[in-house]
């Protein structure tokens, strides 16, 4: 595919006008302001359009699409205890396939290319993703609140059988990662063990809940003498790539351990507000040059996967935190969005529209009124852009969302097999 004429966002977060970019199999094969001579199928006209990298989500949990609005204005330990634990109870694979492929059908939709996702049934969730065309960091998350030996928990077989068997699978696109789901959800033994196994693995990351509110916080430190990521680091989960999720509560202790390990932040700014967790400072976690990625929780506790108001409330949200104007630019939340997402997924061939990375791309419609007048396009992306001015996503070259339509996704049957999993579960609670 040929774009022409088309505004893009360069992997310098710089805005280039009148460009052509070439699209040839799954990379990005030219871009500049002369016209290719041959070598594509199809022409696209990208006057009022911007062309640039789609999000990398960094934070998710794709099949709880079933609780959207299941729970509401509750603390976090509340809305888990009594609304999301019981349901997710009554969750089987067939609700958790459906549940996921609604989730890749509102990323697609938002411009939303890859998702670190963390959850069970993995197996069902890797087969939604693969189908839908989109691509996913999964991990099967491991909990043991009770102590159990090591050895007699399901989840750590079905992790192991897991990452064996759909590592690295669909052309790349689904990769599998370990996940202890936080310190609170399980003993030093588990966290022992899973680091271990971890360790023993060639290729993978650990994707953690990490002080995502202070009694979180507060509580580890009276259990361990320990923060969450203190914690974390003696247990050797950090021995591997990592990404903390959340990190509300984190101290500077804390951000030393994450830069020293090379840990991604991801934070959920949406979730955590709306559950009033608190703010994570970002201006301090991008100062102490820690990789930022962002990440929009689950639909239960956002309530959509619309990515651009993820970074406005990001930027707005840090303002308020620190009181200070200045705090987190544009430019920072769109490099959080796109190659700090990439980045933490160790997908390091994406998240930048260059010549030669994956063709992992969305086009924004800038022409609409809330896009004008134009003083600074990188403003308006992401103080005045909506994600329903994305008009086009494509991962690795094909288009999966084009001005309405999926290509890969019945979003008709997906809405309907999704409503009918869940009134089956609400009938059994």
């Amino acid at each position: 595919m040929l774009f022409k004429n088309i505004t893009i966002l360069n992997g310098d977060m710089a805005i280039e006008n009148n460009q052509y970019v070439l699209v040839k199999d799954d990379k990005v094969a030219y871009i500049g302001s002369e016209k290719p001579a041959d070598g594509y199928s199809r022409e696209y006209d990208g006057k009022g359009k911007l062309l640039m990298s789609g999000f990398f989500n960094g934070h998710g949990h794709s099949p709880m699409t079933l609780m959207r609005g299941y729970g509401e204005n509750m603390a976090l330990q509340d809305w888990l205890f009594k609304k999301i634990f019981p349901f997710e109870d009554q969750l089987d694979s067939n609700a958790v396939y459906w549940g996921t492929m609604m989730a890749m059908a509102e990323s697609l939709r938002y411009g939303i290319v890859s998702t670190s996702d963390m959850y069970y049934f993995c197996e069902d969730m890797a087969e939604a993703v693969a189908e839908s065309g989109a691509k996913a960091n999964i991990s099967r998350s491991i909990t043991n609140p009770m102590g159990s030996p090591v050895s007699e928990l399901a989840s750590f077989e079905e992790m192991k059988r897991f990452y064996e068997g759909f590592h690295n699978t669909a052309s790349g696109r689904i990769k599998v990662d370990m996940s202890l789901h936080a310190e609170y959800t399980s003993n030093p033994e588990t966290a022992m063990a899973l680091a271990e196994y971890a360790r023993s693995l060639d290729d993978t990351i650990m994707h953690i809940h990490v002080s995502e509110t202070k009694s979180e916080h507060e509580e580890c430190i009276q259990r361990h003498g320990l923060t969450p990521a203190a914690y974390l680091e003696k247990m050797g989960l950090f021995d591997v790539p990592a990404i903390a999720a959340h990190c509300v509560y984190s101290d500077d202790n804390d951000l030393d351990i994450f830069k020293a390990k090379g840990v991604t932040v991801a934070t959920n700014p949406v979730s955590n507000m709306k559950l009033a967790s608190g703010i994570c400072d970002v201006q301090k976690i991008m100062d102490k040059g820690i990789n930022l990625a962002i990440g929009t929780d689950s639909v239960a506790s956002n309530n959509s996967l619309d990515f651009m108001e993820e970074m406005k409330v990001m930027t707005i949200g840090c303002k308020v935190h620190t009181g200070d104007p200045k705090a987190v630019t544009p430019a920072n939340a769109l490099r959080a969005a796109t190659v700090g997402g990439a980045k933490a997924q160790g997908r390091t061939d994406s998240g930048v529209l260059k010549k030669g990375m994956k063709a992992d791309l969305i086009v924004i419609d800038i022409s609409q009124a809330n896009m004008h007048p134009v003083h600074n396009l990188i403003n308006n992306l992401v103080y005045s852009c909506s994600g329903k001015d994305v008009v086009m996503t494509m991962v690795d070259g094909k288009v999966l969302y084009d001005n309405g339509e999926y290509t890969t996704i019945d979003l008709e049957k997906t809405i309907f097999e999704t409503s009918k999993a869940t009134q089956k579960i609400l009938e059994r609670l």
